[in-house]
Formats: C-alpha cells, structure tokens, sequence
C-alpha cells in the first residue's frame, strides 16, 4: 500500500531552490496545477514513483510536463516566409527598442499636445499613411479582416454587395468571406462564375438594395487559364455612375513595388486608389513587414463614417500596435535603405550565395549528429505565405535530411521541435526539407542544431 502521508507538500515544494527558474519562466500558478496534478494522478493510481519523496527529483519531471507550453522563438524553415501559424511578418528589434520608452510610459496616445483636450488616435498614422500613398484619409484597425467588416457594416448594413464568385475566399483558420459578409449585416451577392466575370455581371446585379461593389484579390490562391475579371478602374466606372462607392480588399498590402527587387510585383494601395477606387483595406503584418493591423485607406467622407461606427472602436488597435506601425511606416520614407531595415523584405532580398553558404554550414552541423542520415543541399522554392503571391515562388536553397526508413524522417522533424529552440521544417518526397531563407541567425541555429546528438 503506498504511503501518501510523507509526500512533500506543494506548498513546501514551491519553496524549494530547485523550481525557483521553472516558477520564474512559467509562473507560479501553472507550476503548482502541475504538481498538484501529478500527486493527485498517484493518490488515483494507488501507488508512487520510488522518487516521489524526493523533492530534487520534482524539478526536470515538471519541466518535461511543461515542455512546449507558452510561446516561443522557433526556426522558421518551413520555406513559408509570411507563415501565419508562426508570427507572419518579423518586426525590427530597432523598432521595438525605438517604441519602448513610449509604451512603457504615458504617452500622447489620444491627447491632443497642442489644444490640450482629447485627441484621434489615428492621427498619426493616418498622416504618415496618406503622406505615403495620397490616400485623401486613413484609419487602422486590429486586423485585416476587421477592416472589411467595418467598410461592409458601415457602408452596405442590410443591403446587397455583388462579389465575383471567383473572388469568394476562404482565408486562414477557415475564415470565409461569405461569413465575414453576413456578419458585417450585408447581403453577399455572387456574379460571375469562379474563372470569368464580366462588368456586365455587375451591372446586371445592381439594384437599389446594392450598398456598394466589393473587389477581393485573390491572394491566396491563383486561377490561370480561361480568365477574366473587370479591372478596378472599370469596376469604379461603374459603382460611380450608380451612386455606390468602390471597396478593394487587398489583403496583403505593400507599399512599394516589389518588382524593383526582382520579386514578383503586386498591386499597390496607391495603384488601386488612383484606379478609381474609393476604399482599400490591406493587413499590416504580412507584405507590409509591420505588426498584425488592419488599415484602410481612400476617401475622407467614407473613413469619416467608418470612424463614427461604434465598432470601430471594439476593433480599434491598441499603442503597441500604432507605434510599431508608425515606426514602420516612417522607413518607407527612404525606399534606398527599406530592404535593409524590414526584416520581412531582407528575408526576401537574401541571395542565393548568402543562402548557399547558411547551407553549408548547416549541412556540416548535421553531419556531425546525424550520421545514420543521408544530407544533402538542393535547390528549392519558397513562398512568400500568408495569401501573398501564391503564383510566384522565389528561388531558394534548404538542406534535406533522408533515411532509409520513412518512419525515421517523421520521428526526426518531431525530434527538430523538440530542441532547445524548435526548428519547423517539413516533409517533402519522404525528406525533411529545412528551407535557408528563415535561417538568418546561422549560428545560432548550428549550436541549436548540435543538441540532436543527446535528443
């Protein structure tokens, strides 16, 4: 019969030197449940582990329960650059270091310094935004898809929005645009078919229920083939004649072409703006290379309105957010330093021979604890992620690690996640496949990588 009555206590074990880093790291409530859930799972069982009086053994138990819990860095060598599961766009440690006096002290976040009364806590962001695109007013949200819901239920409330069926996407986390309709209060109205729409399909769908015309790039799927989709400066044409404005949803949104980097390029909010088009909503964290927000850009009289809804301000991003974004937005004011200073496009402007030699290094690293494995360097394909350019992959290069056994390959990429700092990698033709491009902190990866040989 297992003796219970000298098991030390956990308030006893809390005290102990040796949970002092464990309670430090995840907290003293998250500690104690796992104690306290461990010595009830014995007092069920009706029996104990020979080291249960032992409170030095208690420490690497717990720390093993624990193991995974809470967030962390990993290595992002998905090939996924924008990985949503992952943290999307990386920010710039100078920002943070450069916002950190501001948000951890008081500051001016919606005071006006001038008239001393209440101020918008847009402000800033909005003139810097239409600073950089003309955009004749701006307001930020806390997310992409916050900012179509805020034009749909500001704009089109109870009434019908005509959208190209191939335009109906579904986007992370299985979010669909048709749901996000019906909760913004709008009527979604489907033209066209998936591959061809016509103008005509709009115009035959306007009615005086049409609160506005909604159109959605794509961006995380590409149809090719027997195609047609009005442009947006018909499609404005069009919603002007009848008195309706002109929403575009971006969703991934960028500020400079891409294409003067030799990535593929892809519409601007400036671009659709001076098409005709009244509105334009795009997320922050993905092309942008800023922090998750949705930002909307167009015409004073419709932000205005977007501004006067009460859910703007349940959707309102906080100032961690606007001065992140802030900081961001003021290093497009010097295009000849961006690619350098936004970690995001750094990543995408790396070149082959930097990735090469973050390969060699790599491979010799596994070399040294994989040896039942065969390694190799190969060319590969990244893609940008995040519904950014899902038709244009740019050129890489991983290392592939390969087994004999296909079980083995699957047991390794668990073994990668469990390392000090995981390393996300993925399987491809029965290969793990650990793309160069989220490998930027080289060595720091190849001393991560070493602890394989004891995992």
């Amino acid at each position: 019969m297992a003796d219970f009555r000298n098991l030390p206590s956990i308030d006893r074990l809390l005290r102990s030197a040796g949970l002092k880093t464990l309670l430090e790291t995840h907290g003293t409530a998250l500690v104690k449940h796992e104690l306290r859930d461990l010595q009830q799972a014995w007092r069920a069982a009706g029996a104990l582990p020979d080291w249960a009086q032992d409170m030095a053994a208690y420490p690497p138990v717990i720390e093993s329960r624990l193991s995974g819990q809470g967030y962390r860095s990993v290595f992002n060598l998905t090939g996924t650059i924008i990985h949503t599961n992952l943290g999307r766009a990386l920010l710039s440690r100078e920002i943070l270091d450069e916002v950190a006096p501001l948000v951890t002290r008081p500051m001016n976040l919606e005071y006006d310094l001038a008239s001393g009364k209440r101020g918008d806590r847009d402000k800033i962001v909005e003139d810097r935004l239409k600073l950089l695109t003309g955009a004749e007013a701006a307001t930020v949200v806390n997310n992409g898809a916050a900012a179509l819901l805020l034009v749909l239920n500001t704009l089109a409330l109870h009434d019908e929005v005509p959208v190209s069926r191939g335009e109906l996407i579904e986007i992370g986390g299985s979010f669909r645009l048709p749901d996000i309709m019906e909760r913004s209060g709008c009527h979604l109205q489907e033209v066209g078919t998936t591959n061809r729409t016509h103008l005509r399909d709009y115009q035959a769908a306007i009615s005086e229920k049409t609160g506005l015309l909604l159109k959605v790039h794509p961006s995380n799927y590409h149809i090719s083939g027997f195609t047609h989709s009005p442009s947006v400066r018909d499609l404005a044409e069009l919603a002007h004649t009848n008195d309706l404005p002109l929403c575009v949803d971006l969703g991934s949104g960028t500020l400079v072409d891409l294409a003067k980097w030799g990535l593929p390029h892809e519409p601007t909010p400036q671009e659709v703006l001076a098409q005709g088009a009244d509105l334009v909503t795009f997320s922050g964290d993905k092309l942008l290379g800023a922090i998750q927000a949705g930002i909307i850009l167009g015409r004073t009289s419709f932000i205005e309105q977007l501004k006067r809804n009460p859910l703007k301000r349940a959707l309102r991003p906080d100032k961690l957010t606007l001065t992140l974004l802030d900081r961001t937005l003021a290093l497009y004011e010097d295009p000849d330093t961006l690619k350098d200073k936004i970690p995001l496009l750094r990543t995408l402007t790396t070149t082959m021979a930097t990735l090469e030699a973050r390969a060699a290094r790599v491979e010799a690293a596994l070399q040294g604890t994989l040896a039942e494995f065969h390694i190799e360097i190969c060319d590969c394909a990244s893609q940008i992620g995040s519904g950014s350019l899902p038709d244009a992959p740019i050129a890489s290069c991983a290392v592939t690690i390969s087994h004999e056994s296909t079980n083995e390959v699957r047991q390794l990429l668990c073994r990668l996640r469990e390392l000090p700092t995981p390393v996300i990698g993925r399987i491809h033709q029965d290969k793990v496949w650990l793309d160069m491009r989220g490998a930027d902190v080289t060595e720091e990866l190849t001393t991560n990588l070493a602890s394989l040989a004891t995992s």
